[in-house]
C-alpha cells in the first residue's frame, strides 16, 4: 500500500485507522492534493496566519500545514487520533495542530479556512452556521471533494450561509469550491439537534447533525427494539457504535440493574446518546459515556451484553472491516456465556463471520432488508 504524499508543502507518510494491512485504500484522496497544491501556488498563506481545518480525513491537510499551526475541527474520533499518529510518523510536534471536536467552537477568527465536504449535508450546514461568525472580511473559505460526493447542496448550503460560490476546473475527479463571505448575510439559526419521539414510547430523542437516521427511527433499528433481551442477570451492557443511544436507552428500560456503556466514535453521536439517556432517565440509570475507537480501551472479560449495529462505510469508503474489528473486539471483552447481538443488513453475510469467530449464530429475526443474530462466548 502507497502511504506517501507528495505534495508541493513535503513528503509525507500517512496511514489510516484502523490499521487493516489489506485495505488498498490511502489516507489521502486526490482532493486533498488538489488542495494543497493550490494553497501553495495561488495562496502561500503566510507564517502566523491563521489557518481552520474542517473534516481532514485522517490528517492529510493538517501534517501538510503544520508549519502553520493550524485549527484542525472533526467529528471522528478515529480521524483525530490518525492525525496524532500521523504527525508523530513524520517527526513532527503533536502541538503543531490544535485538535478540537465538532462540539466546540473554536476561538478568534481565521485568514484562511479549509473543509473537506462531508457526506452528510447536514453535518456541513452545521458546520458552516457554526464558523460563520469566525469569518472577518478577507478570509477565505475553500471546499475541496470528489465530484461524485458534491451533492449541489454544497453550493447552495455555501451560498446561503457564507457568500457567492465559484468552482475550480475537475482535476483528477476532484474539485474545489471558492466561498466569498457576504457580510450582507445575517447569521443563521441552527436547526440542531433535531428531535422526535420514539415510537410507541414518550422518548424524545434528539440527534445533533452528523447522527445516523435523524430525523426518524430507521427501519433496522426498528426491528432491533423488538428482541432486546432481558436478564436480572446482566450487570454491563455495552451499545456499541450507540449513535444516538436508542438501542441502549432501550436495554437500560428493560434491564433497570444494569449499567449501559455507550461507545461510539463520533462526538456528535456520544453528545447525543447522553442527551437522550438523561432526558429519560434522569440521574436514576447508570451509564458511561466513551468517544472511543470501538472496544479498544475495555478490559478483556469485563462485559455481560454487546449490543451493536455495525457501520458498513467509513467516510466515503464501504466495507465490512469496520464490523469485523467491532466483532473480534467483542470476543475479547464478553464474559464466558456474554452475547452478541447484531443487526445488519442482509447481503453483508455477518452471520457467516460470526460463525467462524464464536463457533455459533442463531437468527433471532428477520425481514426482506435485515437480520438481527446473537452469539455466545463459550
Amino acid at each position: 500500500m502507497d502511504n506517501q504524499i507528495d505534495v508541493p508543502q513535503g513528503q509525507f507518510q500517512l496511514n489510516r485507522l484502523p490499521h487493516n494491512r489489506r485495505d488498498p485504500l490511502r489516507a489521502w484522496d486526490a482532493a486533498d492534493e488538489y488542495l494543497l497544491k493550490h494553497i501553495a501556488d495561488e495562496i502561500k498563506p503566510e507564517i502566523g496566519g491563521r489557518i481552520l481545518i474542517i473534516n481532514d480525513s485522517f490528517g492529510a491537510l493538517a501534517v501538510a500545514l503544520s508549519n502553520h499551526q493550524p485549527c484542525a475541527l472533526s467529528d471522528s474520533y478515529l480521524s483525530q487520533e490518525a492525525t496524532r499518529k500521523n504527525l508523530k510518523l513524520n517527526g513532527i510536534a503533536e502541538e503543531n495542530v490544535e485538535l478540537i471536536s465538532s462540539m466546540e467552537v473554536p476561538h478568534g477568527d481565521f485568514d484562511l479556512i479549509l473543509i473537506k465536504a462531508p457526506k452528510s449535508l447536514a453535518l456541513l450546514e452545521d458546520e458552516l452556521i457554526r464558523i460563520r461568525p469566525l469569518i472577518k472580511p478577507g478570509s477565505q473559505l475553500i471546499v475541496s471533494g470528489m465530484i461524485k460526493g458534491l451533492a449541489p447542496g454544497v453550493w447552495k448550503l455555501l451560498e446561503r450561509i457564507i457568500g457567492p460560490t465559484t468552482t475550480s476546473l475537475a482535476r483528477k475527479k476532484a474539485r474545489l469550491i471558492f466561498t466569498s463571505p457576504d457580510s450582507e448575510l445575517g447569521q443563521t439559526e441552527s436547526p440542531y439537534p433535531t428531535c422526535y419521539t420514539l415510537e410507541q414510547s414518550n422518548y424524545q430523542i434528539c440527534n445533533h447533525a452528523n447522527v445516523f437516521s435523524r430525523e426518524s427511527l430507521d427501519i433496522g433499528t426498528r426491528l432491533f427494539l423488538k428482541h432486546i433481551p432481558t436478564s436480572a442477570l446482566t450487570k454491563d451492557i455495552v451499545d456499541l457504535g450507540c449513535g444516538n443511544g436508542v438501542v441502549g436507552l432501550i436495554a437500560s428500560e428493560r434491564n433497570p440493574e444494569a449499567t449501559i456503556h455507550f461507545i461510539d466514535e463520533s462526538h456528535m453521536a456520544i453528545a447525543s446518546a447522553r442527551d437522550n439517556f438523561n432526558r429519560a432517565f434522569g440521574m436514576q440509570r447508570p451509564a458511561t459515556y466513551e468517544i472511543e475507537d470501538g472496544l479498544t480501551k475495555v478490559s478483556d472479560n469485563s462485559v455481560d451484553l454487546i449490543l451493536c449495529n455495525p457501520p458498513f462505510h467509513q467516510q466515503s469508503a464501504v466495507g465490512t472491516h469496520l464490523a469485523q474489528q467491532m466483532f473480534n473486539d467483542s470476543k475479547r471483552v464478553l464474559k464466558d456465556s456474554g452475547e452478541l447481538w447484531v443487526i445488519g443488513n442482509r447481503h453483508l453475510g455477518y452471520h457467516k463471520t460470526l460463525k467462524q469467530l464464536f463457533g455459533n449464530v442463531t437468527l433471532i429475526d428477520s425481514n426482506k432488508k435485515f437480520v438481527v443474530l446473537k452469539s455466545i462466548k463459550i
